[in-house]
């Protein structure tokens, strides 16, 4: 059925608690507290905007953001009147409207109709700027707004290099754009501490913080929100998270992919930048801190906050680099670049619930495979009567969480073996959340996109918790390890290995 997808992740919406976005009388409360009825109406939808894409010509707008704003446009998710201006220092050769339609075909196709883009098609424009000359964009956002009426609002998406937030954000100030405006930033959130905090000062002379998205759309997939949701929502698991039971915890994102043309932005940032300090960390932060007061934009974060708070410096003698064979080949990269595309570290937090306890932290390009795992591995029994019979039994119990658009969760346990003896043997307990419950989310950007246009900061990055994750940086900024080759398809450098001892790391069907 033509649309089918766009009408499942509406109705998978329609039957998922959405936070503090129901309407009153949307919601059927039972006696026991919990909630079993989700009733979309108008209530729910933003008011009317005008999105501004800076980028917009880019991989990211291509791929995720103008197919993500499709897709909500079609769940009737969106305004019912909005604006699409898509902005960058060139503009395309012929109509904007045609690039956007090729991308929809080749990232949205299942979801794309003709009655869709009769619709959609009307309302993108594209407007040229810099952060030396933004007067024309100005004027049409401003045109764009008195059309929509009042209570208008303007999202501001700076999907642009870290190099150029800074002159973004002034012009955006100049220009009067930054005005009652919502502004997305993309990470990496600055460079280092001081520019962190340079960029947060810059924002703030034109953007109240409250006005500022620092999206990482790690934070917007349902598994990383379904990580809260088994932690607080379920005496299994909780009263066992924390140091007592928990010997390691490993959050691991190997890619297959190597730079897909990204050479320069990667010069720019590299592996610790782009990922550890964004995405793990962030991942570090639902995992590590303590049950928040409630589950709203102010106490998620202090809560989150607190465990940042909490890590010890990241320290270089803790930490490995490599770089893939073939990396400075790549268009963009120079010949000698001591760039990193690999990182691996290992992290202590100093809070009580996690003393002693390793978080080891990995990711690379050109790796052997593409996953999105967090791992819990369990102390052992203090008294152990069974014998293994085989080798897999061996590992300890794991509670395995797969941060995939698909999301799921694993318990490994010990079993008995079928078989005459008292041996144990190695079983998955699994949870295919969306298979169980035949419901779709939303993609991780479509759900981020919306709750900016709602103005809902839960899973988004604050002030103080950019700051102190490259505070917790700087030591290895200031001396990192030299970057070891690593053959492409490879679980990377062999010296990470150590630094995961004695279990190693652990992915569901390879232990790298």
């Amino acid at each position: 059925m033509a649309g089918g997808p766009v009408i499942a992740r509406a109705r998978a919406l329609a039957n998922t608690l959405d936070r503090a976005h129901l309407a009153p009388g949307g919601v059927g409360a039972r006696a026991d507290g919990y909630v079993t009825t989700l009733v979309p109406d108008s209530a729910q939808r933003p008011d009317p905007h005008v999105v501004v894409l800076f980028g917009a010509r880019g991989d990211l707008a291509r791929r995720k953001l103008l197919p993500g704003l499709y897709r909500l446009a079609r769940a009737s998710l969106l305004p019912e009147d909005f604006r699409i201006i898509g902005s960058g220092r060139h503009a395309p050769d012929g109509d904007f409207a045609e690039e956007v339609r090729e991308a929809l075909d080749e990232h949205a196709a299942g979801d794309v109709t003709e009655e869709g883009w009769a619709d959609f098609a009307p309302r993108l424009s594209f407007v040229a700027s810099s952060a030396d000359d933004g007067g024309d964009l100005a004027a049409a956002v401003r045109e764009a707004r008195a059309e929509l009426g009042d209570g208008a609002r303007t999202m501001l998406y700076l999907s642009v290099p870290p190099s150029a937030m800074r002159p973004m954000v002034a012009m955006l100030g100049a220009t009067g754009l930054a005005q009652d405006a919502r502004v997305v930033m993309e990470k990496p959130f600055g460079a280092d501490l001081a520019g962190a905090r340079e960029l947060n000062a810059a924002l703030h002379e034109h953007v109240a913080e409250e006005d500022v998205f620092r999206i990482d759309h790690f934070l917007g997939k349902e598994a990383a929100q379904g990580i809260l949701a088994l932690r607080f929502a379920n005496g299994l698991f909780e009263p066992i998270w924390n140091a007592e039971h928990i010997a390691s915890v490993q959050i691991d994102v190997p890619e297959e992919l190597g730079l897909e043309g990204r050479g320069s932005f990667y010069e720019e940032t590299g592996a610790f930048r782009d990922m550890v300090v964004t995405h793990l960390a962030q991942m570090l932060g639902f995992v590590a801190m303590d049950a928040p007061e409630r589950l709203d934009a102010g106490a998620l974060r202090d809560a989150k906050a607190a465990a940042f708070a909490a890590l010890a410096p990241f320290e270089p003698a803790h930490a490995v680099f490599g770089q893939f064979e073939g990396y400075r080949d790549e268009a963009g990269v120079e010949g000698d670049s001591a760039t990193e595309t690999f990182a691996a570290l290992r992290v202590h937090s100093r809070a009580p619930r996690w003393a002693g306890v390793p978080f080891l932290l990995r990711t690379g390009k050109a790796m052997a495979q593409t996953r999105r795992t967090v791992t819990l591995t369990l102390r052992e029994p203090a008294h152990r009567i069974f014998t293994a019979g085989d080798a897999s039994a061996a590992r300890p119990n794991e509670i395995v969480l797969e941060l995939t658009e698909d999301p799921r969760v694993a318990v490994d346990l010990r079993v008995k073996a079928p078989g005459p003896d008292l041996e144990v043997t190695r079983a998955p307990l699994t949870l295919d959340v969306q298979r169980e419950l035949d419901q779709e989310g939303l993609e991780a950007y479509e759900r981020l996109l919306r709750d900016v246009m709602l103005g809902d900061q839960l899973l988004f990055a604050r002030a103080d918790e950019v700051e102190r994750l490259w505070e917790l940086a700087a030591p290895l900024l200031a001396d990192p390890p030299a970057p070891i080759p690593y053959a492409q398809g490879s679980w990377g450098p062999d010296e990470a290995r150590d630094l995961a001892a004695p279990t190693g790391w652990r992915l569901p069907d390879h232990d790298g």
